[in-house]
Order: structure tokens, then C-alpha cells, then sequence
């Protein structure tokens, strides 16, 4: 009984709250949220005596903010600026969705005023569209002599935006698409990249063609451009240069440990013998078992096969309008090849459980100089993506 009490109590609170967060939001002009918060809760039961304060509230707030926005229209449109048209068209397509909404509920009773409550429809399509078709051509002709006129890359960055909207509020509109690619092209970035080795180690060919296949970076810059192989049909705004200064290889290194192992194990069972060597019995008269514990040795001979290989360099950025280096970033990476092996001589119980995983192993080729610094790419790949990732040309 009391946690029905106590339920009933939470559903009446949350009850009140919401209607005073509804009345809140009416009085002090946020008619929309009004208006939603009342639609939530109309949504089921909407003829429970419960829900009429939100059908008030919900009538109330309809009107105002239809006039409110009927207003603005009527000033924007009076204004003449063809800039409005934008806001205009948006308040249109803002009253339909908004009285959209609003007719699955219908008719909602007010039961103390005895009528249904009243919302004012109206069928906004015809201003939808006339106003569509004046702001479509409007942002064509604006885009359009933008296009013309625009000098710098974030011009033709904000033309394409507006021919992106114009696409959106009438899609493929006289000749957009074409505009949009054209003002893609003009303002992105084209980066030239090459490699430089200056180090006295062959790179392989592979590596040079995995660290320059941008492709596989997963780069996803709407305004710049990475390419690897130069097209003649673009004029490269940038370059980036990956220099690489040093390739440092180890010599093949066996490195060898040897360790006495001595351990106390269980090795069968034996009777319990008491001070006079005699076996003992327990109370039912059965002989005592124990285990047998012995001590067991083992030589443990441990071998590591180690190489390592280390290339360091740089990402240089140049502006090749100006012939200035902009940004220079080192990079270093590092690989190592290393491989345990093991033999015994002796008892194995005697070994530690983490050594026991090496005494199947086996000595394994070295790999070659040139495999070490392929087996650095990857890791060189991920620095270069990460320094690409995060630079912004200026």
C-alpha cells in the first residue's frame, strides 16, 4: 500500500511540474517549448480530466506564436530586403510543421468551457512555394556573381556553402550542381607531396607507395587535397615534403641467459611414517597417504634474437605561391624484431610457468635490412596521418 501511496505521489508531482514548466514557458514568451512539452503529454490520454490544463495552455500558446510570427512576416515582407527571404520562407515552413503537429491530436475538448479548443489552420503551401522560388533565385544570382567576383579560397568556400543551401531548398536549380564543383575547385587546397631519401639506405619501393597512397588514410577534408602524383590540369598551392634523414639499422644481436632452477614438487605419495618408522593409521584404521615432495633441478638456457631499426626525418609544408616554408614537423619512428627461444638440461618441473612457453620455440631468419624498414612504415604511416589530420593551411 505504501509504495502504490508513494508511486501515486511521484506520478502527481512530475504531474504538476510539467504543467508548471508548460505555464513557465507561456508566460515568458517561449511558445514552442510550450507548445511541445504540451504535445508530449497529449499524446496518450488526451481526455483524461488530468490533461486539460495543458489543452489551455496549448491553445494559448498556438495563437501567440502564430501572431508573433505572422507579424515578423508581414514587417520582413513590408522591409522588401531580398536578404529576408530566407527568414520568411523559414517562418512558413515553420508554421505548417508547427500546425502539423498539432491536427492528429484534434479535437481536443475543453470540458469546463464545453467547446473544443480552437487552433487557427491554414494551408501555407502557395506562400511556401512562391517564397521558395524568390529565395532560389535570389541565392542563385548572389552565388552566382560571388562566383564571378571572389579572389581568395574562403570566398569561394562561403559561395559553395550558399549554392550547398540553394541545392537543398531546390535541388539541381537551373545550373547549380556545376557551380557547386566549381566553387569546390577554387577553393580547395592542392597539396604536391613527394619523399626524399637522404640517408644512405635503399627505401623500398613498396614503402615509398604505402606512405604516399593517401588513399588508404582515410582522410575525409572537404578542402584539401593530398596528391602523390602530380596532374597537370592543377596549379598546387602547397607541398608537403617527407624527408627522411636517417635510417639506423642494428646488427643481428643473440643475446643469451642461463638460469639454475631448483624447485620443491609433489612426486607421488607415500605413508605416513610416525618417529619409530612405523606407518600410521587413523581413527578407522586406514593408513595415512602424503604426498611425496622432492627437490628437482633444471638448467634453464635462454636465447633472444634481437634487430632493430630506427628512421628519423621530417614533414615539411611549403607555399609554393610564396616559396616559403610554412611548418616543419620531425618524425621518428622505431621497429624492433625480437624473438626468445629455449632449451633445458634437467628437470623441467623445476621451471617457472613463464618460462615454460619458450621451450617450444625454435631459432628463427633474421629479416633483412630492407624488410626492418618496410615493418617501420606503418608506424611512420600513423605519424604522418596524425600531422596531415591536424594541419590547417593558413
Amino acid at each position: 500500500m505504501k509504495k502504490l501511496l508513494l508511486i501515486s505521489f511521484t506520478i502527481i508531482v512530475s504531474s504538476c511540474s510539467s504543467v508548471k514548466k508548460t505555464e513557465k514557458a507561456l508566460n515568458t514568451g517561449n511558445y514552442d517549448q510550450a507548445i511541445n512539452i504540451a504535445l508530449n503529454k497529449l499524446k496518450t490520454n488526451k481526455n483524461k480530466k488530468g490533461k486539460q490544463p495543458y489543452i489551455t495552455m496549448l491553445e494559448q500558446a498556438y495563437a501567440k506564436v502564430i501572431d508573433r510570427d505572422h507579424n515578423a512576416i508581414t514587417y520582413l515582407e513590408k522591409e522588401g530586403n531580398p536578404a529576408n527571404l530566407e527568414r520568411i520562407y523559414n517562418s512558413y515552413l515553420t508554421l505548417r510543421d508547427r500546425q502539423e503537429r498539432i491536427k492528429p491530436l484534434l479535437p481536443l475538448y475543453l470540458i469546463e468551457e464545453g467547446r473544443n479548443a480552437d487552433f487557427y489552420m491554414r494551408n501555407y503551401d502557395q506562400k511556401i512555394i512562391s517564397t521558395k522560388d524568390k529565395l532560389s533565385e535570389y541565392l542563385y544570382s548572389n552565388a552566382k556573381n560571388l562566383l564571378a567576383t571572389a579572389k581568395r579560397k574562403t570566398e569561394y568556400r562561403a559561395v559553395y556553402e550558399d549554392l550547398i543551401y540553394l541545392d537543398k531548398v531546390t535541388p539541381n536549380y537551373k545550373n547549380t550542381v556545376e557551380m557547386i564543383k566549381e566553387a569546390h575547385k577554387k577553393g580547395t587546397d592542392f597539396v604536391r607531396v613527394t619523399m626524399r631519401n637522404n640517408t644512405n639506405v635503399v627505401i623500398p619501393r613498396r614503402l615509398e607507395s604505402d606512405l604516399l597512397n593517401f588513399g588508404t588514410y582515410g582522410l575525409n577534408n572537404l578542402w584539401t587535397v593530398y596528391h602523390s602524383r602530380p596532374q597537370r590540369a592543377i596549379k598546387y598551392d602547397y607541398a608537403m615534403e617527407v624527408d627522411l634523414r636517417e635510417i639506423n639499422i642494428s646488427p643481428e644481436q643473440i643475446k643469451e641467459r642461463q638460469l639454475q632452477k631448483e624447485k620443491l614438487v609433489k612426486d607421488g605419495w607415500e605413508y605416513l611414517l610416525d618417529e619409530n618408522d612405523e606407518i600410521v593409521v587413523d581413527d578407522k584404521g586406514e593408513k595415512v597417504k602424503v604426498d611425496k615432495m622432492v627437490t628437482v633441478h633444471c638448467e634453464y638456457y635462454e636465447f633472444t634474437q634481437f634487430k632493430a631499426v630506427n628512421v628519423i626525418g621530417n614533414v615539411l609544408y611549403k607555399n609554393l605561391r610564396t616559396n616559403q616554408l610554412l611548418d616543419a614537423f620531425p618524425i621518428a619512428s622505431e621497429h624492433v624484431f625480437q624473438h626468445i627461444y629455449a632449451n633445458y638440461n634437467g628437470d623441467k618441473r623445476a621451471l617457472d610457468d613463464s618460462l615454460l612457453g619458450y621451450l617450444g620455440a625454435r631459432a628463427v631468419q633474421f629479416p633483412s635490412n630492407e624488410q626492418m624498414v618496410y615493418d617501420s612504415g606503418e608506424d611512420i604511416k600513423n605519424k604522418l596521418k596524425n600531422i596531415i589530420t591536424n594541419y590547417r593551411f593558413k
